[in-house]
């Protein structure tokens, strides 16, 4: 068995005292510790002796995330004592960085790098992250034409199996039956069934967390029809639900004591002969009726009936958090890296941003600006499901998500791209889980706030 080969991360000060066997080598290449950069040092034999990276100012998740890739085909270890956070990271970096989408392409042997644990390292939350990160990149490159509703709800199901969870769902014409006519408008005229899916996992004493994902397996948008360059990328429309099956499976595989429930709207917004028609007024699980302005602003529709059921049981979650690839008005304020999020409740909505930045998975905040409330009336409705106005669409959005929940119950709405457009160091190019780690550490941290029995 090959020894790991040792990876040191270094400054150029670190370079000159602690390795001073490696300086002529590391001059000659041009390697002077920039962060980021890496010398492979030779040893006998043509073997690698050591790696040195550029350290940064700053450790963080992804200072190793690109290595898995770009590192030779051996085993290597971190030389340096790390503490336990840090340790974690470096390793969770590293992992991210290994994902790649391959179930299209043709099997060939390929060897990678790989990295020892680390010493201290939490494992356990590692392997985990990477799990449930690897299920939203999954769910969301696959194509359309194999994820649509019947197969998220197949996924669901393989989840909840695998954490003996129990899984309900509501189909076709019985949504109307049961109440939810947002949803069944939206994905009727689809060949797949429209469908709430319904997770639940936990103890009943246990502190309530209720997860609603929107789960628009593609995104047409109806007979207010996207042109191509718009309809192109809408697989990721299920974002919203990769996100929440990703962050349950977190969960459920690190035995958070919650009483868990995930709820996800699974539709098709298709075209056909009894397609959703614009200046359509659909009534609500609630009761409000909504006036469709535009057939592709649909996932707020699913949603609002998810969220109102959501609100309605007794007793009433502990926190309430969706996921949802809403708005691109989210990413023309924001990017496409940086999620938006609103929340009715200042207190989380502090907590949440910071656990953005001790998890190197940061959000950033918009308003929930009642002023623009009187954008959403309808003339003829109790809400329109578009906004008067060309502006403010994220929060208009939001807005219109509020009406389906309740100002006692905290509420998190993440508007995410759930898709990187260039590659980063952990961060393939494709579907990604943003805000997802984030989100853990908030339902952790509210645990701890929890007056329950531990």
């Amino acid at each position: 068995m090959s020894t790991a080969i040792p990876i040191y991360l270094v400054t150029a000060a670190d370079l000159a005292q602690a390795h001073p066997d490696s300086q002529a080598w590391a001059t000659t290449i041009g390697f002077k510790a920039d962060p980021n950069t890496l010398c492979l040092v030779p040893g006998e034999g043509g073997c690698i002796a050591k790696v040195l990276v550029g350290k940064p100012d700053t450790i963080n998740t992804w200072t190793l995330g690109s290595l898995s890739t770009t590192l030779p085909p051996h085993t290597y270890t971190l030389a340096d004592d790390w503490p336990p956070e840090q340790a974690t990271q470096l390793w969770l970096g590293w992992r991210l960085g290994e994902y790649r989408f391959t179930p299209y392409k043709r099997p060939k042997t390929q060897n990678r790098a790989t990295l020892t644990p680390p010493a201290g390292a939490d494992g356990a939350y590692v392997n985990h992250t990477v799990i449930a990160t690897t299920l939203v990149r999954d769910l969301i490159n696959t194509p359309a034409g194999d994820m649509g509703p019947e197969q998220l709800e197949s996924t669901a199901q393989t989840l909840a199996d695998a954490h003996t969870a129990n899984l309900t769902v509501i189909r076709g014409d019985d949504l109307l039956q049961q109440g939810y006519p947002l949803i069944h408008a939206v994905g009727r005229a689809s060949s797949q069934a429209p469908r709430l899916i319904d997770l639940t996992w936990g103890q009943a004493d246990h502190p309530k967390i209720t997860l609603v994902g929107k789960g628009v397996c593609f995104d047409t948008g109806g007979l207010d029809i996207k042109p191509a360059a718009g309809m192109k990328l809408m697989k990721k429309d299920m974002g919203g639900a990769a996100h929440v099956l990703g962050l349950a499976a977190m969960v459920m595989g690190l035995q958070l004591p919650v009483r868990l429930r995930v709820l996800i709207p699974a539709v098709e917004n298709s075209i056909s002969g009894n397609a959703l028609h614009p200046l359509d007024v659909v009534s609500s699980r609630r009761g409000l009726t909504v006036e469709v302005g535009n057939t592709d602003a649909e996932g707020r529709l699913v949603l609002a009936d998810a969220l109102w059921e959501a609100v309605s049981e007794e007793p009433e979650p502990e926190l309430l958090i969706d996921f949802a690839t809403l708005t691109g008005a989210a990413r023309i304020a924001l990017g496409t890296e940086l999620p938006a999020c609103f929340c009715n409740d200042p207190t989380v909505a502090a907590a949440l941003l910071d656990c953005g930045l001790q998890t190197d998975d940061p959000l950033w905040q918009l308003p929930l600006h009642q002023p623009y409330r009187p954008m959403i009336e309808s003339k003829v409705a109790d809400l329109s499901n578009i906004s008067d106005s060309s502006y403010g669409g994220a929060i208009t959005a939001a807005l219109f998500l509020q009406e389906f929940t309740k100002p006692t119950i905290p509420w998190v709405h993440i508007d995410v791209m759930a898709w990187n457009i260039r590659s980063l160091p952990g961060r393939p190019e494709g579907g990604e889980a943003m805000a997802m780690r984030a989100i853990f550490a908030l339902i952790e941290q509210t645990l701890a706030d929890c007056p329950w029995p531990h």
